[in-house]
């Protein structure tokens, strides 16, 4: 039997991808090793969006050749596609294949196998329009599912290689999105992530049909708990999709919204699509229909021409709407992007001063958000063992994350859990009882 290894780097879309790209090889009764075992065919997916993500593919496709030289060796993802020569000119790299014809990988290897020639699988991802059908029935050890529902992005902001790397808006059929969900209900998850390039863009390029309709949809699948957005832009935080999500009962209490700049000056050199006003409005309207939510946020610091007065703007308005969380990521000049030829490029003394006042700032609102929930009873999915012994450690649909004492039977099941020291980035817990909501009823209450 052969035996296929894989290695992913980059955002939660790759994740996906790779564990659809396991389905292709197990269906053709391959056997999956780790990536640090021997195997017959090494499969690494690749990110792009920084220099470093270029930098770590090349790393780990040279490591994989070193070590396997008998082996075929598969580049595919993010980096593959806009980079394919570079990466052909690896020797030891046999085929590459970009972020669309992953379903012809298993017949490329066919072929790379009976002539020894170098494949170039790569074509031009601005010219597709159509959704390339990945499906993943379950995921090799996961509590919580992803589920792919858009690729590509139109946005083309100043700092982003995205959409050269993943080509434009393309949404998947809401038939096949709902039939993915029920299928992946059954394999046992309870939660299950929406996710995409540009995730909240869904719907888009469909006719009669969008996000609020599709999250409609998903509202009817019995024995599905939970669902969580990976991310949503504030321009499409409609009325609709805000009414929907405040009438769910699946759609959990935590929204990412990327902020990127808190300035309209910095916005407009980005070429985001929106001003802080708008932004602001909508935050303030979510607020006001969901009490209790988590909006989590992304910011870079330090974008070409960031004064200080521009980055205080930011952290003002960080300050005045209550996000609960930041990932802060210190602007990096990504070759090939029109920032990256901007003048007034940020000293890197000054972006990491920014960076940590920012982290700062973000871990006190994290406090503060978390705060508000000690003494109140949550429902927690344990996703794995914590450091110590009858341990678990998982979620809250607030996305806290809770360590609490439990049986390791609990993992993936709900779980009523009250937050007895609320806390960042940990908050302990003590269980309550299970929830089983397929019979709906409940196992005796065990600690009151």
């Amino acid at each position: 039997m052969s035996t296929v290894a894989f290695h992913t780097l980059g955002c939660k879309v790759n994740h996906y991808e790779t564990e659809a790209i396991w389905q292709l090889f197990k269906e053709a009764s391959y056997d999956r090793v780790d990536f640090e075992q021997n195997a017959d065919v090494f499969v690494i997916n690749t990110c792009t969006v920084t220099n470093t993500g270029d930098k770590k593919s090349r790393q780990v496709i040279r490591r994989a050749i070193r070590n396997n030289p008998d082996a075929v060796i598969c580049v595919t993802g993010c980096y593959a596609q806009t980079s394919s020569a570079e990466i052909m000119e690896i020797p030891g790299v046999d085929i590459v294949v970009g972020t669309q014809d992953r379903h012809k990988l298993l017949d490329y290897i066919d072929t790379f196998k009976n002539e020894r020639q170098p494949i170039n699988g790569v074509s031009n991802i601005m010219k597709n329009r159509t959704y390339e059908e990945l499906d993943v029935p379950y995921f090799t050890d996961r509590t919580r599912a992803s589920l792919k529902i858009q690729e590509g992005c139109n946005n083309f902001c100043t700092f982003c290689i995205i959409p050269w790397a993943r080509g434009l808006m393309r949404s998947r059929d809401p038939e096949k999105v709902v039939e993915q969900a029920s299928t992946l209900v059954q394999s046992g998850y309870k939660e299950i992530v929406l996710t995409g390039i540009h995730t909240g863009g869904y719907g888009q390029d469909l006719k009669n049909y969008n996000l609020a309709q599709l999250l409609r949809d998903l509202e009817t699948i019995d024995g599905l708990e939970r669902i969580r957005i990976s991310s949503i832009e504030a321009s499409q935080l409609t009325d609709e999709v805000i009414e929907v999500l405040q009438q769910s009962s699946k759609v959990v209490r935590h929204l990412h919204v990327p902020l990127q700049s808190g300035s309209d000056t910095v916005l407009k050199r980005m070429r985001r699509k929106y001003s802080m006003a708008h932004f602001s409005e909508r935050i303030k309207k979510l607020h006001a229909a969901l009490p209790g939510l988590a909006v989590t946020s992304d910011v870079i610091v330090g974008f070409p021409g960031e004064t200080e007065e521009e980055f205080q703007e930011t952290y003002d308005f960080i300050v005045n709407h209550q996000f609960s969380e930041l990932h802060v990521f210190p602007y990096s000049q990504r070759i090939g992007t029109p920032a990256a030829r901007m003048d007034d490029q940020i000293d890197e003394q000054i972006k990491n001063e920014r960076v940590h006042r920012l982290i700062q700032l973000s871990d006190q609102l994290a406090k503060t958000y978390a705060s508000r929930f000690e003494n109140d009873v949550l429902e927690v999915i344990p996703e794995e063992k914590g450091s110590t012994e009858g341990i678990l450690v998982g979620y809250a649909d607030n996305y806290m994350k809770v360590e609490f004492e439990g049986d390791e039977s609990l993992i993936g099941q709900i779980c009523k859990v009250k937050i007895t020291r609320a806390g960042y980035p940990l908050n302990h817990g003590q269980l309550l009882r299970v929830v089983d909501y397929a019979t709906n009823k409940s196992e005796e209450e065990v600690l009151i």
